[in-house]
């Protein structure tokens, strides 16, 4: 503190003690007013800026509200426009495992996806790797052709791929839906290589110096550094063999045995579509999974996602 802070702090002392206890009080009042209305006037600011998200936010949550909402509801007021459930019939969600088979339901769909991650993550990350950490001819060509198979929709090759698979007595079985995942996805090579081709070289070169062999040097050293990366893609791939109905639909309907989640609230849609409240009971159950591993890994599906674009 300066001489002159000193001062000014001196003269404003010497100023208060020759003010009124009632002056006092008054400014004090005043001062804690000031406080208030300023806190009030950030808050109402940060409320004008996050405005238009907090609109989005609500527009998004609305629809997982009502159904969770409903969920808890009755079958007769499920029918009304209540937006509470009155009472709570968490009984809802014993009821919905004893009107059909949902927990082999969901078994299978774990199966399939969880087989289908292992599958994209353990074909992906070797081409990944070839395609940004070695030099070799024909690199880039390689890697816009692997691009180019993106623009392919799938509804051009469902029928000979129906074929090929009917052709192997792959159906109704899940290895239609398990053994392409084993040959890589190419969303998630691009996801990869452009991760991989941000760390730099001299890690890799150091590595090489030591004798370190490729395998051993992908393995232990650019695999571990790409854990945000790889989960990103094991988040995508998994949410994609969860929520996928036209796969199973496709492949699985013959067994009901082996029925998905997918085909089982298409299914559960047509058996009680009356009862509002059972069907949202279902929909809920079938999103819960998603929602909780996307809360616990958010943080890391996002870091990897934005660091694959820091270098290209």
């Amino acid at each position: 503190m300066g001489p002159l802070s000193e001062r000014i702090t001196i003269q404003m002392s010497n100023a208060l003690s020759h003010l009124s206890p009632e002056k006092l009080a008054e400014i004090e009042l005043h001062s804690k007013k000031a406080r208030r209305n300023k806190r009030w006037h950030d808050f109402l600011e940060m409320v004008g800026n996050h405005s238009i998200l907090i609109a989005l936010s609500a527009i998004f949550f609305l629809p997982l509200y009502l159904v969770i909402v409903i969920s808890l509801m009755s079958k007769g007021q499920a029918e009304t426009r209540s937006i509470w459930p009155s009472p709570f019939m968490w009984s809802n969600y014993v009821e919905v495992f004893t009107l059909v088979p949902f927990m082999k339901w969901t078994l299978n769909t774990l199966f399939v996806s969880v087989m289908g991650t292992i599958g994209v993550v353990v074909s992906s990350v070797p081409p990944a790797y070839v395609l940004s950490r070695l030099r070799w001819r024909g690199r880039n060509t390689t890697f816009v052709i692997i691009l180019g198979t993106m623009m392919l929709p799938g509804q051009v090759t469902m029928i000979p791929v129906y074929i090929i698979f009917s052709k192997l007595h792959w159906i109704p079985s899940f290895l239609p839906l398990i053994v392409p995942t084993f040959f890589s996805s190419a969303f998630s090579i691009f996801l990869l290589r452009q991760f991989f081709t941000s760390i730099p070289d001299e890690i890799s070169d150091a590595a090489r110096i030591d004798g370190c062999s490729e395998f051993k040097l992908m393995m232990r050293i650019v695999v571990p550094l790409a854990k945000p990366a790889i989960a990103a893609i094991a988040l995508f791939a998994f949410l994609g063999s969860w929520n996928d109905f036209f796969g199973p639909l496709l492949y699985l309907v013959e067994n009901e045995d082996l029925c998905t989640l997918g085909i089982g609230l298409n299914a559960f849609q047509g058996l009680h579509h009356v009862q509002t409240n059972m069907l949202m009971t279902a929909s809920a159950l079938f999103m819960a999974p998603v929602i909780i591993i996307f809360f616990f890994s958010q943080k890391v599906f996002i870091e990897g996602v934005t660091l694959t674009g820091v270098k290209g």
